[in-house]
Formats: structure tokens, sequence, C-alpha cells
């Protein structure tokens, strides 16, 4: 009876064991095992954000200053809005680029963000840039 209870002890060992050996190995094949200190990975330093150059960024808005200009009739409204919201896009980064103040994120469509626009067009070329060819 007893070489048969240490059998069985040997066994449900061996199971054991294997069980966690296999788990650790899914784990570090899967990249959640904690590895020893020099073993491990050093943490990805976080990307800083790259900021296109001015001269980029001048030459979109004046491009998209043409394009939307040059939006003929019977053209989808939803292209008109997208060329709109571009140029926005563009106009804020050109701004942030030359780090003039500007609420035209958070303006809601309509009269109002009609203004600002024209307010940050004209703040940006009080600070040199020319968005009008």
């Amino acid at each position: 009876m007893a070489p048969a209870l240490v059998t069985l002890g040997a066994i449900v060992a061996g199971v054991v064991g294997s069980v966690g050996a296999l788990g650790w190995l899914a784990r570090l094949v899967f990249g959640s095992a904690r590895l020893p200190a020099p073993v491990r990975r050093r943490a990805a330093q976080p990307a800083q954000p790259s900021r296109r150059p001015l001269e980029v960024v001048a030459a979109d808005l004046r491009r998209l200053t043409r394009q939307l200009a040059r939006v003929p009739a019977g053209v989808p409204m939803a292209r008109r809005r997208g060329l709109q919201a571009a140029y926005d896009d563009v106009l804020v980064e050109a701004a942030e680029l030359l780090e003039v103040p500007h609420t035209l994120t958070g303006t809601p469509p309509g009269t109002a963000r009609e203004v600002e626009r024209l307010r940050l067009q004209a703040a940006l070329a009080d600070a040199g840039l020319v968005v009008h060819d």
C-alpha cells in the first residue's frame, strides 16, 4: 500500500509540476512572464510627437485654401465639410507651431467658428504666415 501511495504522489507531483512549467513557458512565449532583472527588456521610451515643418504646414494651408475656393457647385456637402475640417486642422497646427492662441477647436460650427477662423487667419498673418497666394 505504501509503494502505491508513493507512486501516486509522484504522479500527482509530476502532473502539477508539468502544468506549472507549461504555464510559465506559455507566459514567457506570449510576453507576460516576469523574468529576472538582467534578462528583462527595457521599457520603451514614450515617443515624442513629431511636428511637421512650418513650410509643409504652410503649403498644406495654401493648397486647402485653393481647394476650398474652387469647390464646384453640385459637389456633395460632405466633401466641402471634409475640406473645411481639414483646413481647420491644419490652421490649428500652424497656430500651435507659431504659438498663436486660438479657440477654433472648441468653437461650435456656425458663425462663431467662421469668426474665429478669420481671427486666427489674421493672427497667423500677423505672425508672418501668409496663407493666401
